[in-house]
């Protein structure tokens, strides 16, 4: 029996992100770890905070009966009240409890958001560049993805926005600080997209739903992540521990609907159902009784913030332009050469010289490479040669 049309379809254009990380795994193979420069997984290397450790340990010795048996779909009561805490300071909102639901990642949450809001045929707005996944989760559910321009500095275009919106539209993405481009939006312009999107909800009667993506909400560089919740009524966040724990095989995070969203009984009934009928059923168990107590704690940005200074250092010796970014860990640079543009040939240039990236075509956006700088920082610095070796020859 064939596979189904649409799964052999994806699989053709499947992620470029793990097509590259699957040919460094063969480079290292062939050329040694330390010799390949791989920039193509944003797959966080540095440990989780000591508290994580002592509190995995703590938990794992005690092991209480039935703490690993099943809880609410929604998760634990009282890791839902700890998160809403959580939510009201960094969302300036009262966040209630019943308004978290938790999460088998980001991932999980905006499946789970797309599935509970989307009729088939619904349309998802999204600025490109954007995480290349968002394709793939929209057509999970039938929804569609509706493509538009940022700005020249990869700061959202609310004309480009407004002029997408119809009566289908479902919900716009953001995702501050974006993957791939570091960019955080400001609280001016989220409240230029909240306006946009509460004139069409008045002219139409449909409001948008706006759903933040927040898996590098804490990996910035001198800069604050805006609320989004106290900007928009109608707004979601998906928020991931991936990232600001250092979590991401445990897959936990959770989604936190605005209180002053409407039907927002509905909405989180719906979001509980659809986390059971997708099949994560539930968050990890002792995942949730983790996060809960450690909504302090994160992995120190420093790390990040001295590899991406380092980067940029290597990439300007060798001659090539990025956007500078404000936050996350990726730096997503323009393929050299006046009129070249081809990612896709850059990054096979790049592999010559045992250097790994993802061409931008796959976020959407081409003629732009991305590079994952959560690596050694030896791995960085070791490899300015390589890149300034592929520039000559470029």
């Amino acid at each position: 029996m064939p596979i189904a049309e649409a799964i052999k379809n994806a699989l053709a254009s499947s992620s470029m992100i793990r097509r590259m990380f699957e040919e460094g795994l063969q480079l290292k193979k062939i050329h040694g770890n330390e010799n390949v420069f791989d920039f193509s997984l944003g797959n966080p290397d540095i440990d989780p905070p000591q508290a994580f450790h002592d509190l995995f340990v703590k938990l794992a010795q005690e092991d209480e009966k039935g703490s690993h048996g099943y809880m609410p779909n929604a998760g634990y009561p009282h890791v839902r009240e700890a998160l809403a805490k959580k939510v009201s300071r960094e969302q300036n909102v009262k966040a209630l409890g019943s308004h978290i639901v938790l999460s088998v990642g980001a991932a999980g949450g905006l499946n789970t958001v797309i599935k509970t809001i989307c009729n088939p045929g619904d349309e998802v707005i999204v600025s490109r560049p954007y995480f290349m996944e968002y394709r793939a989760y929209t057509a999970n559910h039938g929804a569609k993805l509706i493509e538009v321009d940022t700005l020249n500095d990869f700061d959202l275009d609310i004309n480009a926005i407004s002029a997408a919106l119809n009566e289908k539209t479902a919900a716009v993405i953001i995702n501050s600080p974006n993957n791939p481009t570091g960019k955080i939006y400001s609280k001016e312009k989220l409240s230029s997209l909240a306006s946009a999107l509460t004139q069409h909800g008045k002219k139409t009667g449909r409001f948008v739903y706006l759903v933040s993506d927040e898996p590098y909400r804490e990996i910035v560089y001198g800069h604050d992540v805006p609320p989004v919740l106290s900007c928009y009524s109608q707004s979601i966040v998906v928020y991931s521990y991936s990232k600001s724990l250092s979590l991401p095989g445990e897959r936990i995070g959770y989604i936190a609907v605005n209180p002053e969203i409407t039907d927002a009984d509905d909405l989180v009934n719906g979001l509980i159902y659809s986390t059971r009928i997708l099949g994560y059923v539930n968050a990890p168990a002792l995942m949730q009784r983790i996060v809960g107590s450690l909504t302090e704690e994160k992995v120190d940005v420093s790390v990040y913030r001295r590899r991406r200074d380092a980067f940029m250092k290597v990439l300007s010796e060798a001659g090539i332009e990025y956007a500078d970014p404000q936050g996350a860990f990726y730096l997503f640079c323009k393929v050299p050469g006046s009129g070249s543009g081809d990612d896709k040939a850059f990054t096979e240039h790049l592999k010559k010289y045992l250097i790994l990236g993802v061409p931008g075509s796959g976020f959407g956006k081409p003629m732009w490479v991305r590079f994952a700088y959560c690596v050694d920082e030896k791995i960085i610095k070791n490899s300015a040669a390589a890149f300034k070796a592929a520039m000559e020859s470029w």
